[in-house]
């Protein structure tokens, strides 16, 4: 039988097709064939520096810390003090810097209290033999003196504390763990704190005068660190590191300097008499921790003003007393707590009007003297009353409180 004519062409179609497949598959198979080094990652653009006045600012502040670093480390020098406590020997190892050219070197007095012997390093590993010329436990300052050329020490220059913010540069330089003139940096991160002060430990909490005052900063401290000069962006000493706040032993973010206007008042003391004779004025008040303030009380006892002084009593023969200010003669309850609701209020002393008993102490401690008179503005009864009181020195002793003694 022979084939259709539609059969060949048919087959001749298929064939066509199958020509076609074939070729395209060759063509595939080479397009396979492709170099090794093809299949390589392309390169990275090598990228290229930043224009140098982007560079210049943001190594400007690193600028200013080396700055401030190489102008004020040589000031500060390593304080080591022999102790003997009766049980055995040891050294306390701290930071102290240089006050003046005649050899006076400022530390803290707790890394020198009851010292057998007193070594000061300077930072290019000169050693000298120090006197103690006076230390304040109250303000943990003390004042050493070494005998040195002049050329071998460099002063730092003592600032003021009063300008100080929250926020604003602080620089410290000191010997932690013995690793000399070493730099940390942070920021002041709160101002007006109080620290009990040695003074106040070796009492036995009798005379509760705390140190007020105190700056806070977030710069690491460890020990070593106490002595040291705290600094600002000018280089300028703006107070001296005293402690931190630890619950296991190291550096936990807060640590604590004695202000520069502090130490304006103290050492010139140390320097000329070697001890620091503080202004009392003796009242009493109850503890404002915990919004126990005049501010925290002035609702719950209608007080005319938020700010101030509310006094729970004062003590017997004091300047307070023999002026003629009251304490309080009432007691009422208050958020749980016992307190005095009828004591004067002392709002000002020499036109300098205060928030509460911290900033107080401070104006007493930086600004007055034994036997100076100041004027108080005192508001008894809702009414204001100007009272003048003769300060004296602090006592030694506790005296009896006149007024009333609500629990602390």
């Amino acid at each position: 039988m022979a084939p259709d004519k539609d059969s060949g062409t048919r087959i001749i179609l298929w064939l066509g097709i199958g020509l076609l497949l074939l070729s395209s598959c060759s063509g595939l198979t080479a397009s396979r064939d492709i170099p090794a080094d093809a299949w390589a990652a392309a390169p990275e653009p090598t990228p290229t520096a930043l224009p140098a006045v982007i560079v210049d600012a943001a190594d400007a502040e690193y600028l200013l810390l080396t700055n401030i670093y190489e102008r004020a480390s040589p000031s500060v020098v390593t304080i080591e003090s022999a102790i003997d406590d009766g049980s055995g020997s040891f050294t306390r190892r701290g930071s102290g810097f240089v006050y003046d050219r005649s050899g006076h070197i400022i530390t803290n007095a707790h890394l020198v209290k009851d010292a057998q012997a007193i070594t000061v390093t300077l930072r290019n590993a000169y050693v000298l033999q120090a006197q103690l010329i006076g230390l304040d436990s109250f303000s943990d300052l003390a004042v050493l003196k070494v005998s040195a050329s002049e050329d071998r020490l460099s002063p730092l220059r003592i600032g003021e504390s009063a300008s100080v913010r929250v926020g604003q540069r602080a620089i410290s330089i000191g010997n932690p763990f013995g690793q000399k003139t070493s730099m940390t940096t942070g920021i002041v991160s709160g101002l007006g704190r109080r620290l009990p002060s040695a003074e106040l430990m070796d009492a036995g909490a009798a005379l509760g005068f705390d140190n007020p005052s105190i700056i806070q900063i977030d710069g690491a401290i460890h020990p070593g660190n106490s002595g040291g000069p705290l600094l600002d962006s000018q280089g300028l000493v703006i107070g001296i590191t005293t402690a931190m706040r630890s619950d296991s032993g190291q550096f936990q973010g807060i640590g604590f300097a004695v202000p520069a206007d502090t130490m304006r008042r103290v050492i010139p003391d140390l320097v000329t008499r070697g001890a620091v004779d503080y202004a009392w004025m003796g009242i009493s008040v109850m503890r404002e921790d915990g919004g126990f303030g005049t501010a925290g009380l002035s609702d719950a006892l209608d007080l005319p003003v938020e700010r101030g002084v509310l006094l729970r009593g004062v003590s017997e023969g004091s300047p307070a007393h023999l002026a003629g200010l009251r304490g309080g003669s009432a007691q009422t309850e208050v958020r749980g707590k016992t307190v005095c609701a009828d004591g004067d209020l002392i709002v000002a002393i020499n036109g300098y009007y205060f928030d509460d008993l911290d900033a107080l102490v401070t104006y007493l401690v930086q600004n007055t003297r034994p036997g100076d008179e100041v004027d108080l503005v005192v508001i008894r009864d809702k009414r204001p009353l100007d009272i003048r009181l003769k300060l004296e020195s602090r006592p030694l002793n506790n005296r009896p409180v006149l007024g009333c003694l609500a629990d602390q």
